[in-house]
């Protein structure tokens, strides 16, 4: 492969090229709960795809960062308090990283708005009656996913196929034995932001690109506007 040619086309590659929101930050709300509930409406209602997709970085205990890529299961408006939910199994990689080091960083990227919203905050774990309402409403496929192998785990690439499909065939007979079966490791966990900011892109030649940062003081909250 020519990789100059890759980074040349690479280069070359726009970035907030389509004619994209306006943002005034000054009437913006004073607590960044409605302001995401706001934006996540318009990406919905704009057939944005998959907004509810989201990056989750988490740091050991020495602080080595891991990041990756999952679903928004839910958010939490309670108080001026934003929270938000997603799920994950409690021996994974990031569930150890959260066990060790109880706070993360989120991020949404939603290229047909130029919007970037990011969260930092401790993470909570919820109870077992939270864990089992979000794995129990999850299709029948999902669930059976749930119980397939155990997630970050090693997987033998000699026989890597064959051993997911086995593992995946007794995942299905432990949902089809009992549908209520949820695996004992799966938890929900809730992000409480202490801080938020909102990035609205602009596509002219000024690239005037808003920025307005959030940041939890106490029971209120502060707002400043940043420097693109």
């Amino acid at each position: 492969m020519e990789y100059e040619a890759l980074r040349e086309r690479l280069r070359r590659t726009p970035a907030l090229a389509a004619p994209l929101p306006a943002f005034d930050p000054r009437q913006a709300p004073p607590e960044p709960g409605p302001l995401f509930a706001d934006w996540l409406t318009d990406a919905l209602d704009d057939a944005v795809p998959e907004p509810h997709v989201m990056t989750l970085s988490t740091a050991d205990a020495a602080g080595r960062p891991s990041s990756r890529v999952l679903m928004l299961r839910g958010f939490e408006l309670d108080a001026g308090a934003l929270g938000f939910v997603f799920a994950s199994e409690a021996a994974s990689r990031k569930g150890r990283e959260l066990t060790a080091n109880p706070h993360a960083a989120l991020n949404w990227y939603w290229p047909r708005h130029g919007r970037q919203i990011r969260a930092t905050g401790p993470v909570t774990a919820l109870d077992r009656q939270a864990a089992c309402e979000d794995f129990l409403g999850r299709s029948e496929p999902s669930r059976a996913a749930g119980f397939t192998g155990l997630m970050s785990a090693e997987l033998p690439d000699t026989d890597a196929y064959s051993a997911y499909q086995r593992a995946r065939a007794h995942a299905r007979e432990i949902v089809s034995a009992d549908p209520r079966a949820v695996p004992d490791g799966h938890t929900v966990y809730v992000l409480r932001a202490d801080e938020a900011e909102f990035f609205q892109g602009d596509s002219g030649p000024d690239r005037f690109h808003r920025r307005l940062r959030y940041v939890r003081e106490g029971e209120r909250w502060t707002r400043r506007m940043l420097w693109p």
